[in-house]
């Protein structure tokens, strides 16, 4: 392994050993899926992707920047997307990939919904308007409004996102802050269906318990 790429990515050998060998999404998605949810029993945290690793759990944020993390070393832009919901309710984010000109997305979450996407999407909108109908609360509501740009990681390798011993909150700010799109005119909104029970029902099954 070269020092310019230890140097680039901040990752030590053992870690570099283990993110190349996570050389697709799937691969990477299984990983993820693999290790608990991270249920912050101790305080919230914003992990790093070198602390998931030592920790060996995640939750949404932590699996979405490991997710781009282990496609950056494996040359592909670290990208995430932040699906925003109403306020009564939690953002969620997931790590972005493209194949053949098709977007995906790799996610980390407890429940049924909100998963894993196959690269079919022709466009960020698409990807993620496709997470729409799984958006809504125990009483049905549909919450997701709106979804950012594609976010770049790159331009904040200075702070060391990859490696950092600090959580990473500086990005979930930058996050948050950056170019939104919304999903629903008026008259969309107007017309939303609640969900209805069983979907509601399925909604509430988990992988992990606390």
């Amino acid at each position: 392994m070269n020092s310019v790429v230890v140097f680039m990515f901040g990752f030590n050998k053992d870690e570099l050993k283990i993110l190349k060998k996570l050389n697709s999404p799937v691969k990477i998605q299984d990983f993820l899926e693999s290790i608990p949810f991270n249920f912050e029993k101790h305080g919230i945290t914003l992990m790093s992707p070198r602390k998931v690793l030592r920790e060996k759990k995640a939750h949404c944020i932590e699996g979405a920047l490991f997710a781009a993390a282990a496609l950056w070393v494996n040359s592909k832009r670290p990208l995430l997307m932040d699906l925003r919901a109403l306020e009564h309710d939690f953002d969620h984010v997931v790590a972005l990939f493209k194949i053949d000109g098709h977007w995906g997305a790799i996610s980390k979450t407890n429940h049924v919904v909100l998963r894993y996407r196959e690269p079919i999407y022709k466009s960020p909108r698409e990807l993620a308007v496709s997470y729409f109908h799984e958006y809504f609360l125990d009483d049905g509501k549909k919450t997701m409004r709106d979804f950012s740009k594609p976010f770049d990681l790159r331009k904040y390798q200075k702070q060391n996102w990859t490696t950092a011993e600090e959580d990473l909150w500086f990005i979930e700010r930058a996050l948050n802050k950056s170019s939104h799109e919304q999903i629903l005119t008026r008259s969309m909104l107007a017309r939303l269906r609640s969900a209805d029970k069983i979907e509601i029902a399925a909604g509430k099954l988990t992988q992990w318990k606390k």
